[in-house]
């Protein structure tokens, strides 16, 4: 994990935050790499979920919502996690993440009480003693207007799957939507967690995915089949490989209160074995029929077509851009043995970013031999005509051997080489990150040979 959160911090894809001010908790910059990798997986995202499909509509909703919103939800009376104290050394903790350590299953109910038998667990950063749970809310505080009271108390989202609930009314009378249909949403959302850690993992403030997929409840079974083989081929399809990736059931004791059944998608981490990955939830009809009661307005589907009146049932995709892009990125680093440059230049060991082309943060690096005039020329010129199409890269300093080795790392899938021939003969060297073939392309063939090798993926 110490390699991947060097690489990303030293070639600019994550950096913790405020950190000439000594760094904020568990807070995160995307750096130029970074933002170009977490909108590439945004964008295969909302591909997939919205524009290759007939049945998904999207929506960004607001992140400060009505208070009673999160009332409604739940949230604001059952969204916590269960906290420890250690008497020593003042650490927290929460509970079930010490006895999921410990092996033990977390004795959880269906509204997350503290586990029962953590008085069995000593502090694992000095082995004190740990004070009774209590439990914790989550949600994260703020007021709206001038003055700071109950009356303008609201919340910044704990999840954007409420912002779905409360517009699936409007989705159903402005797209003339038929069940079953989903809708889908990309947003930040805000937990105040206990103990966030392992990079930007877990985070308190962090980037949902999420769809919300309304169905009539007798095919409640069918969809949930459905959507874990989509979310995992969805994966698999972006370069994720089979050992890296499996299937976890919820228990019954571990569910959230609203679920009937839940799946994860877990990603074989380097921090600790097995880490939720994403998630596949059936949401039963609890989020639709507490915000028809709180807000008195009526929720259910009339068929169009049988007349039936019911409130949908949900099947839920959740996934998070920051997870993900930290299991791209560990799945994708490997370290080969040294292949570019001369003997010289050469190291023991190169790394090379085998992300997919589709979510490689830059698509094609142009690379001038020298630094002479008429070769920077052409190189830029050549920069120029591709940037329209792809995310590019210019680089000229070093040798060409370091020089590649530099795109391995982040992921270039191609490098184009302008050399003193190029002048003559008018044709670049294109060099293959993961084959290391190079083939010699006339310049004017430069952009019909870059679309045919993207077109394959």
């Amino acid at each position: 994990m110490e390699k991947i959160e060097s690489l990303s911090k030293r070639r600019g894809f994550i950096f913790q935050s405020s950190e000439i001010y000594g760094g904020f908790g568990s807070s995160y910059d995307y750096g130029p790499l970074g933002v170009e990798l977490a909108n590439n997986v945004k964008r295969q995202w909302w591909r997939s979920m919205v524009q290759m499909r007939l049945d998904i509509f999207g929506l960004d909703a607001a992140i400060i919502m009505h208070p009673k919103v999160w009332e409604a939800s739940g949230h604001v009376e059952s969204f916590s996690d269960p906290l420890v104290d250690c008497k020593q050394c003042k650490r927290r903790f929460r509970a079930d993440h010490l006895l999921e350590a410990s092996s033990a299953k977390p004795d959880l109910d269906g509204q997350r009480e503290p586990p029962k038998n953590i008085a069995d667990i000593v502090c694992p950063e000095c082995g004190g003693e740990l004070t009774e749970p209590r439990n914790f809310n989550l949600l994260m505080k703020t007021f709206v207007g001038a003055v700071e009271d109950e009356t303008s108390t609201s919340y910044l989202r704990g999840e954007t799957c409420q912002g779905i609930y409360v517009n699936y009314k409007n989705i159903i009378d402005s797209s003339r939507a038929k069940i079953p249909f989903g809708i889908a949403q990309i947003g930040k959302a805000f937990r105040n967690e206990i103990t966030p850690g392992n990079f930007i993992f877990r985070t308190r403030e962090f980037e949902q995915m999420e769809m919300q997929y309304f169905i009539h409840p007798r095919e409640a079974e069918k969809w949930l089949k459905y959507w874990k083989e989509e979310r995992e081929k969805w994966y698999k399809g972006l370069g994720l490989k089979d050992n890296f990736l499996r299937w976890r059931e919820h228990g019954e004791q571990e569910r959230a209160h609203y679920a009937r059944a839940a799946w994860d998608i877990e990603f074989d981490s380097p921090f600790g074995g097995w880490k939720e990955l994403s998630g596949v939830h059936d949401r039963g009809h609890w989020d639709l029929s507490r915000h028809e009661k709180f807000s008195g307005v009526d929720l259910k589907y009339l068929d169009p077509e049988t007349k039936e009146k019911y409130t949908p049932q949900i099947i839920e995709t959740s996934d998070g851009v920051g997870r993900a892009m930290l299991a791209f990125l560990i799945n994708a680093y490997e370290e080969v043995a040294a292949r570019s440059g001369d003997d010289h230049a050469k190291h023991e060991k190169e790394v090379v970013l085998r992300l997919d082309k589709r979510l490689a943060p830059i698509k094609v690096a142009i690379l001038p031999l020298s630094k002479k005039t008429d070769l920077e020329a052409m190189a830029r010129d050549i920069q120029k005509a591709l940037a329209p199409d792809y995310m590019t890269q210019y680089d000229a300093t070093a040798s060409i051997g370091k020089r590649y080795r530099r795109q391995d790392e982040i992921g270039t899938p191609y490098c184009i080489t302008v050399d003193f021939d190029s002048l003559v003969d008018k044709q670049v060297t294109v060099r293959d990150r993961d084959t290391m073939k190079q083939n010699r392309i006339a310049i004017g063939d430069i952009k019909a040979y870059l679309a045919e090798q993207y077109s394959n993926v």
